[in-house]
């Protein structure tokens, strides 16, 4: 009973800390990203039209309802909205597939997708901001997919080993995530999508080029044209589905006032 504070209690513990008198519970954003990846050099991922066949199956905001802290939101895409230049805000072109597994269902016929098949999906059983349940989320979309025909096998990973699959390309379709290390665009897209990665397979050279020239720019508003370009890019290409932005909160005894944590 002698610490002041604790950082980033369990998402299970909230409603406790809530509910008693001498403690307070202080939410806050740290941007984030949960995502779906896709293998674009592994069928049936070497298929666009599959990639956005998925993009489409995926209830998110099921997934935000259901296992996430309150104030975590749907990812309408892969960068965060607290990192700008870098989310877009204009047009509807960034902005993510509805959810409409009837239509996914359809563009996966036209696509001539192997329903007989069974995919694997890996995932590591590690607790992170971007994704508080793990197991629940990887059972919950295994079974979403499964409403529109999709086999879909869970493979769970020690952190380790599934770190360094992922990094090689190993992985077909996974659960992955990241959290920022600092507050720029920079940290999410050029890692991710033009540093020569092979976790999404081949990269895109349009995405790529895109990338390197907003990260040549200091004008936030030239930046943004490029992000803007950028964000439609990865919804048409998709190699990965941005799921949610997860949300954290600390604890403090009550008595300890003026807490202030910002998302950055």
């Amino acid at each position: 009973g002698t610490v002041d504070g604790v950082f980033a209690p369990s998402a299970e513990d909230f409603e406790a800390i809530q509910a008693d008198a001498s403690l307070s519970l202080v939410p806050y954003t740290s941007p984030n990203v949960f995502y779906i990846g896709m293998n674009n050099t592994k069928p049936p991922f070497d298929n666009e039209k599959v990639r956005q066949a998925f993009a489409m199956a995926i209830d998110k905001q099921r997934i935000v309802d259901s296992f996430y802290p309150p104030a975590s939101i749907v990812a309408e895409q892969f960068n965060p909205p607290e990192i700008s230049p870098g989310f877009s805000t204009s047009g509807d072109s960034a902005k993510w597939y509805p959810y409409d597994p009837a239509a996914a269902k359809k563009m996966l016929e036209e696509a001539k997708f192997d329903f007989n098949q069974e995919l694997t999906m890996g995932y590591r059983d590690v607790v992170r901001i971007y994704l508080p349940h793990v197991n629940q989320v990887a059972q919950d979309i295994q079974a979403q997919l499964a409403e529109i025909g999709i086999k879909v096998t869970l493979n769970k990973v020690e952190s380790g080993p599934f770190n360094q699959s992922v990094a090689k390309g190993e992985q077909t379709i996974f659960l992955y995530g990241w959290g920022m290390d600092y507050p720029d665009a920079t940290n999410f897209y050029d890692y991710h999508f033009a540093s020569n990665a092979a976790r999404f397979g081949t990269e895109f050279p349009d995405i790529v080029a895109e990338i390197k020239a907003a990260a040549q720019l200091s004008d936030p508003v030239e930046r943004q044209k490029h992000y803007d370009i950028v964000n439609a890019l990865i919804k048409q290409h998709v190699p990965m589905v941005p799921v949610a932005h997860g949300t954290t909160a600390d604890a403090f005894k009550a008595s300890v006032g003026n807490v202030v944590i910002g998302p950055l």
